[in-house]
């Protein structure tokens, strides 16, 4: 399985240059809340797939990661659009560096997962710490929306069984509204395909996209949103 954390350290340019290859999710976003105004921070923000369009809307936004090297690369990207209503700092999901009440909209895309897994033995307490931290930095009558992965190189919706637990908890106790959405990589050509996703995915996935020639390859991810009173 690849090392994801050495990805994050070592990698980050490829990386960001595969995930260009997926839709923006502004408009996911937009349908659930007006972006335009907001105080927003964007939780495992990556190399900034949510932080750079929303910053290009939203009043302030705040990027925070466990990657510096991630974090500084959305810092370059914003400062090459001409942008000032950022920041970027490295911080846990469990210990958001803001003071209560803050922000209108929390987003956290594909990040809260790496605490929230089933092959974390705490993963509970995990996902009751973050989404209390969460409520605790909105406004009264903010958001929370969530982007998780649904399955990657399938057709159909089919999210790795380690996420499953996490998904049921967010639906049956902590109440949140959940729709699907597909998030397809489309490269150039299938030599790009592969150069892109090889040293990110699981070898079954690698090897279906080698033998089945794709250039688009399927993802679906799932969406999930409260509004907390």
């Amino acid at each position: 399985m690849p090392n994801h954390k050495h990805v994050y350290k070592n990698e980050v340019l490829q990386y960001d240059r595969m995930i260009s290859k997926q839709p923006n999710l502004l408009p996911h976003i937009e349908k659930i809340v007006a972006v335009e105004g907001l105080d927003i921070i964007d939780i495992g923000a990556g190399t900034g797939r949510l932080t750079i369009p929303l910053a290009q809307t939203a009043k302030s936004v705040l990027a925070l990661d466990q990657s510096p090297e991630m974090l500084s690369l959305i810092a370059t990207r914003l400062d090459q659009l001409g942008l000032s209503n950022w920041e970027t700092q490295v911080a846990d999901h469990r210990t958001i560096p803001v003071e209560d009440n803050q922000v209108d909209l929390v987003v956290a895309g594909w990040s809260l997962c790496y605490l929230a897994s089933s092959n974390q033995s705490e993963w509970k307490e995990n996902l009751s710490q973050m989404i209390a931290e969460i409520k605790r930095v909105l406004r009264p009558n903010g958001y929370l929306l969530i982007f998780e992965n649904m399955g990657t190189g399938s057709l159909q919706p089919r999210p790795p069984a380690y996420l499953t637990s996490y998904f049921e908890a967010l639906d049956q106790s902590y109440h949140f509204n959940h729709s699907l959405i597909r998030t397809d990589y489309t490269f150039s050509d299938h030599e790009e395909a592969l150069t892109l996703t090889n040293f990110f995915f699981e070898d079954e996935i690698v090897k279906r996209i080698s033998s089945e020639e794709w250039v688009q390859v399927p993802e679906w991810a799932g969406m999930w949103w409260k509004q907390f009173k």
